[in-house]
C-alpha cells in the first residue's frame, strides 16, 4: 500500500516538473519576441489653431481737461454725459486781473504806436531835408534813425506784450478739442481752479470708435498681420459676437510680458460697447507655408529642450525641433536637419537614446 502512494506521489511530481519546464520554453519564447516600434514618415500640412485672450476696450481719443491760469468758474455748459461738438465751449473761466492786464497791455501798445509813429515821422522828413547839400548833419540823420529803430523795438515787445494777455485770456474758455461725450465732471460753478490741479475739470471721450488692446505672446505673433479680421465677445454682453480687423501692430514685445501689443479699430455705431469692457478676443491662426506636421506623442520635452526621435539605418537619432501651433492632437514642429519622408518614431519617450535598433 505505502508503495502505490509513493508511485503516485513520483508521478504527480514529475508531471508538474514537465509542465512548468514547458511553460518556461512558452515565456522565454514570448519573451524573445520584442514588441516592433511603430514609425510614420515626416510629411509637411497646414494646421489651423484658435487662440483666445483677454482684451480690454478704450475709447479712440481721450483727454482730460484742466485749468491753465488761476481763475473761478463762472459757466458750466456741460455735465456728466453730455454729447459735444469739436470747439464747443464747456466752461467760461472768470479772472479779473486778467482783463486788467488786458486792459494795460493794450494801452501800452496804443502808446508805442503813437510814440513810434512820431519818430518815424521825424526821421522821414529829416532824411528829406538832408536831400539839400549842408542842411542836415550826418550825425542827426543817425540819431533820428536810432530813435525811430528803438520806437519800433519798444512797439513790437508792446505788441507781443499784449498778445500774450490775449492768450492767457483765452485760456478762460475751456472748449471740446474733438467730438464726444463728456464722461466725468470734478467741478461746480464758482470753484477755484487752477494749473497744478490733479483732478481735471472735466473728462471727454470718443466713444464712437474704440480702441481694442490685446497682448499676444511672443509664439504667435508670426502669425498675425495688419488688417486680419478677428472676433471677439463682451462678457456683460453675452451672446453678441463683435469682429474687427487689426489696425495696428505695436512692432515691438513686451519686456516684461514678452508679448507684442495689437490694437484694432472699432466702429460703435449703436453705442452698446462702452470704454473699459473687458472682451475675450478668438484668434484664428494658419500659417502662411506649410510646416512638418506630427502627433505629439512624437515629441519628446526634456530639460535639453524639444526632440523628435529620426530613424536612420534602424537606429534613433534625437533631433531637436522648435514647436509651432497645435490642435488636434498634432503640432508644427521645424528643424534643420528635417525633411519630407524622414521616418520619425511615432510614440516617442525619453527611455529611447540615440542609437536604439528600431525593427
Amino acid at each position: 500500500m505505502k508503495t502505490k502512494i509513493l508511485q503516485s506521489i513520483s508521478l504527480f511530481v514529475i508531471a508538474l516538473f514537465v509542465l512548468s519546464s514547458c511553460n518556461s520554453k512558452k515565456s522565454e519564447k514570448v519573451a524573445d519576441i520584442e514588441p516592433k516600434t511603430e514609425t510614420f514618415p515626416l510629411e509637411k500640412a497646414k494646421l489651423t489653431s484658435e487662440l483666445r485672450l483677454p482684451a480690454e476696450l478704450s475709447s479712440f481719443d481721450q483727454v482730460d481737461l484742466f485749468a491753465k491760469v488761476s481763475s473761478y468758474v463762472k459757466i458750466l455748459k456741460v455735465d456728466i454725459g453730455s454729447d459735444v461738438k469739436e470747439g464747443q465751449l464747456l466752461i467760461e473761466l472768470e479772472a479779473p486781473e486778467i482783463s486788467s492786464q488786458l486792459s494795460a497791455a493794450e494801452s501800452r501798445l496804443h502808446s508805442q504806436e503813437a510814440i513810434y509813429t512820431a519818430s518815424n515821422s521825424t526821421y522821414q522828413r529829416i532824411l528829406e531835408t538832408s536831400k539839400v547839400e549842408g542842411t542836415i548833419s550826418k550825425n542827426d540823420i543817425e540819431l533820428a534813425l536810432s530813435r525811430k529803430n528803438s520806437d519800433f523795438a519798444q512797439l513790437a515787445a508792446a505788441r507781443a506784450k499784449y498778445k500774450e494777455v490775449q492768450v492767457m485770456q483765452s485760456y478762460l474758455q475751456i472748449r471740446a478739442p474733438f467730438k464726444g461725450k463728456v464722461t466725468a465732471r470734478n467741478v461746480n460753478i464758482g470753484a477755484y481752479v487752477g494749473p497744478g490741479a490733479s483732478t481735471p475739470l472735466l473728462t471727454l471721450q470718443d466713444q464712437k470708435k474704440l480702441r481694442l488692446s490685446v497682448l499676444v505672446p511672443e509664439a504667435y505673433t508670426g502669425y498675425l498681420k495688419f488688417g486680419d479680421p478677428i472676433n471677439f465677445g463682451i462678457n456683460s454682453l453675452r451672446g453678441e459676437l463683435f469682429t474687427a480687423k487689426i489696425s495696428r501692430l505695436s512692432g515691438a514685445l513686451d519686456l516684461k510680458l514678452r508679448s507684442e501689443r495689437i490694437e484694432l479699430d472699432v466702429i460703435n455705431t449703436n453705442g452698446k460697447l462702452l470704454p473699459g469692457m473687458v472682451a475675450e478676443v478668438v484668434m484664428d491662426l494658419k500659417s502662411d507655408k506649410s510646416p512638418f506636421v506630427v502627433k505629439k506623442s512624437s515629441v519628446i520635452s526634456t530639460s535639453e529642450g524639444m526632440f523628435v526621435l529620426k530613424v536612420i539605418d534602424k537606429k534613433t537619432l534625437r533631433v531637436n525641433v522648435i514647436l509651432g501651433l497645435e490642435a488636434d492632437g498634432k503640432v508644427e514642429i521645424f528643424g534643420d536637419s528635417l525633411k519630407e519622408g524622414d521616418k520619425l518614431v511615432l510614440n516617442a519617450n525619453e527611455e529611447i537614446k540615440d542609437g536604439t535598433a528600431i525593427n
